[in-house]
């Protein structure tokens, strides 16, 4: 059997916080559980959201948390030669078609679905006259894709009901996220995708293009999210404070509780490799069974 691999994707938009450090330390702990490998990944397809220094300041609070990575940092803005052979692979399978629509369009005739606009559908059978094509969308069926998440159970979506022909090139030209996430975890072999339950909507439209490219399914467990006490995600949208990454044991203290494995208390203020060893030993989503949030005071 390939041995157990995970990864930690996060996008350079600005430095970790809480709750991306809540991501990084479960997806390492369940690939670390049973002697697997962690990659980090570098979300970088969107040259205008990359803070300065992102990249580098991430990487140095996994560093000082104890996060230690396999191999080299994969950076998705090199990877555009895959994507697009990828997507040449979906166009000639005749999978895929132009759309002229602006968001503006959707908006005014479009219902909600789980994560966004329903796309109706409106260019499938080509483009109307004199519209220029702007984006490329992916042609789903009406048809339920599930799987079994290890936190969230079972999970069931009709792709052509709650999302529609979904985008695989932006009209900016880039690469959407779905087609770059599933490239890359079946270039670098992952096998478990351990994230955030806010991206459990997404995974059925990447299990159809792994489908879709014959790529192999990696397993999947979405923890809860980081909440604050109005219940609010934990981001750098609702301005979210950035570690302190003189605080390390204090933040896995509560990153680890957070994810119902409460340190021994004679852990306490112990350094990153000897409480994650700990947490490594121990490590059961199934404590996790259902949670969607966990609220936490930052400090």
């Amino acid at each position: 059997m390939a041995q157990t691999c995970g990864r930690f994707a996060p996008s350079p938009s600005g430095a970790l916080h809480l709750g991306s450090l809540l991501a990084a330390v479960g997806s390492y702990l369940a690939a670390r559980h049973v002697g697997g490998r962690w990659l980090l990944r570098i979300d970088d397809l969107d040259p205008p959201r990359v803070a300065p220094g992102a990249i580098d300041a991430i990487q140095r609070s996994l560093q000082a948390h104890g996060l230690l990575w396999d191999g080299e940092v994969l950076y998705q803005s090199r990877c555009g030669e895959a994507y697009r052979a990828a997507l040449e692979r979906l166009r000639a399978a005749g999978l895929t078609y132009p759309c002229a629509c602006t968001r503006r369009e959707l908006a005014a005739i479009a219902r909600a679905g789980v994560d966004g606009l329903v796309y109706p559908g409106t260019c499938r059978t080509g483009l109307a006259s004199g519209r220029m094509a702007r984006a490329l969308r992916l042609r789903v069926p009406d048809a339920e894709i599930g799987f079994y998440d290890a936190v969230q159970g079972d999970y069931r979506q009709n792709l052509a009901r709650a999302v529609g022909d979904f985008a695989l090139q932006r009209a900016d030209g880039l690469i959407a996220y779905q087609l770059a996430v599933v490239v890359d975890d079946a270039f670098q072999g992952v096998t478990q995708v351990v994230r955030g339950v806010d991206l459990l909507a997404s995974t059925p439209r990447q299990i159809y293009l792994q489908q879709c490219l014959g790529l192999p399914q990696p397993d999947y467990a979405h923890l809860p999210l980081l909440v604050d006490r109005h219940g609010l995600k934990l981001s750098k949208q609702t301005g979210a404070s950035p570690l302190d990454d003189t605080r390390v044991s204090d933040n896995l203290w509560q990153v680890l509780t957070a994810l119902a494995l409460p340190p021994l208390p004679e852990l306490r203020g112990s350094p990153p490799a000897e409480l994650l060893h700990w947490a490594v030993a121990h490590w059961e989503p199934i404590r996790l069974a259902g949670q969607a949030a966990v609220q936490v005071t930052e400090t």
